[in-house]
This record gives structure tokens, C-alpha cells and sequence, in this order.
């Protein structure tokens, strides 16, 4: 397993508690990285752990500032933190549902990538890595808001990406497939099936895979490429 060397380097990983998040956090601090973990449920892993909501700006400036002051500036920022919602059709979609999935998928990358922007803008150096999903580029059924949040991050990353590249900072994304980690206790076995469905792999993708992915994109070895999508979905996307 490639490491890289990430010593020195301060990360922050959101969702970092549990599910793919937590592989990623326990990936780069095998790389060297320092890392708190932002999350709204009590965490174990990481260097550092404090509650956040990041919906909520206010609640982003205040762990970053505890992450800060606990371990530096940060370095690397990777957005895990997400809910995929109930599945309904459109017609039947509950408004709620649709405004805090929004809130937390999409909004809350835009208030922890604003948080964290001006101090890698000021030391010309940063690596920003959010986690989008397959259903961003093909849109799954019976899950427009998730879809719609996802698909919202990919071009919101395009974007950060594009207004950074004159730095030494890279801003992209993945589009994983399905995960079996705890977001599937917010879906239905049915779909859960079809997601299964429709990855050629006939498999779901495990967390480790994830977080391997997502070590390099966050290393000082990637220096050219930002704004882009990677995919990550078994052969299920076709762009």
C-alpha cells in the first residue's frame, strides 16, 4: 500500500465517525496526516474530534477554529459528511426531506470549503476532496433530492476547482458507487437493489477502496489536476 507522506500535513475529514469517512480518516493518518473529524455523531477516530453541523456556517467557523488551534492550519479538507434521504417519487417527496438533504449534501461542502479557502489561498497550498455519487452524473430514481445534491457538488467542485488553479491547490471530487456503510439504513431494500443492479462489478464498493482513492488525490503527488470528477463506480458510469 502506497502511504505517501502527508507528515506535517493537517486534514479534515467531515463524516469522519463512521462509514467511508472513517476509512479515509484512518488512511491518511497511516500517511502521517493529523486529522479532525467533523461530525454530528461522537467519534473515536481522528487526532482531534469535535461536533459539527455543516449546514450550519457558524457551527463550520467554530470547529475550524478548535481544529486550528488543536492542530494547525489546515491542509486537506475532504467533504464525506452526507444523508441520502427517504425514497419516494417526486410527486410524493417529502419538502422537508428535500431542504435537509440539500442543506447538508450541498451546502454544507460549500460552508466547509468557504471556511477553509483563505488560509490555503494565503500559504499557496490546499487539497479539497468531496465526495459526490454516481447518482450526481445518472440520477437514480426515487431519489431526486440525493441525486440532485450530488450532482450539485460536481459543479460546485468544477467551479472551485477552475477559480484555484492558479495556486498550488487542487479542488475535485469522486462519484462512487453504493457503499454498504449506515446511509443504507435511510433507503429501502428495493433501492438498494437496483443501485446493486446496476454496477457491472455486481458488487458494492467497500469503504477501503474509497479511502485509497481518495489518498492520492489528496497528496502533494497530485499537482495538476483539479476540478475534475473521478470515477469510482464499478463500471456503472458512462461518462
Amino acid at each position: 500500500m502506497n502511504t505517501y507522506d502527508m507528515t506535517g500535513r493537517v486534514a479534515v475529514v467531515t463524516g469522519g465517525a463512521q462509514g467511508i469517512g472513517l476509512a479515509v480518516t484512518q488512511r491518511l493518518q497511516a500517511s502521517g496526516a493529523k486529522v479532525a473529524v467533523w461530525d454530528m455523531q461522537d467519534a473515536t477516530s481522528g487526532d482531534f474530534n469535535t461536533k459539527c453541523d455543516i449546514a450550519d456556517m457558524a457551527s463550520v467557523t467554530e470547529a475550524l477554529a478548535a481544529s486550528v488551534a488543536a492542530l494547525g492550519p489546515v491542509d486537506i479538507l475532504v467533504n464525506s459528511a452526507g444523508v441520502a434521504g427517504p425514497n419516494a417519487p417526486v410527486t410524493e417527496y417529502d419538502d422537508d426531506a428535500w431542504a435537509q438533504i440539500i442543506a447538508i449534501n450541498l451546502t454544507g461542502t460549500y460552508n466547509t470549503i468557504k471556511a477553509v479557502l483563505p488560509s490555503m489561498q494565503a500559504r499557496n497550498y490546499g487539497r479539497i476532496l468531496n465526495i459526490a455519487s454516481i447518482a450526481g452524473k445518472e440520477g437514480n430514481p426515487n431519489a431526486c433530492a440525493y441525486s440532485a445534491s450530488k450532482a450539485g457538488v460536481i459543479g460546485f467542485t468544477k467551479s472551485a476547482g477552475k477559480e484555484n488553479a492558479g495556486q498550488n491547490i487542487a479542488v475535485n471530487c469522486i462519484t462512487p458507487a453504493a457503499a454498504r456503510t449506515p446511509i443504507f439504513d435511510q433507503m429501502s431494500e428495493e433501492h438498494i437493489g437496483y443501485m446493486l443492479s446496476k454496477i457491472p462489478r455486481d458488487r458494492f464498493l467497500e469503504v477501503e477502496e474509497v479511502a485509497n482513492m481518495v489518498a492520492w488525490i489528496v497528496s502533494a503527488e497530485n499537482s495538476f489536476t483539479t476540478g475534475a470528477v473521478f470515477d469510482l463506480s464499478g463500471g456503472r458510469a458512462t461518462y
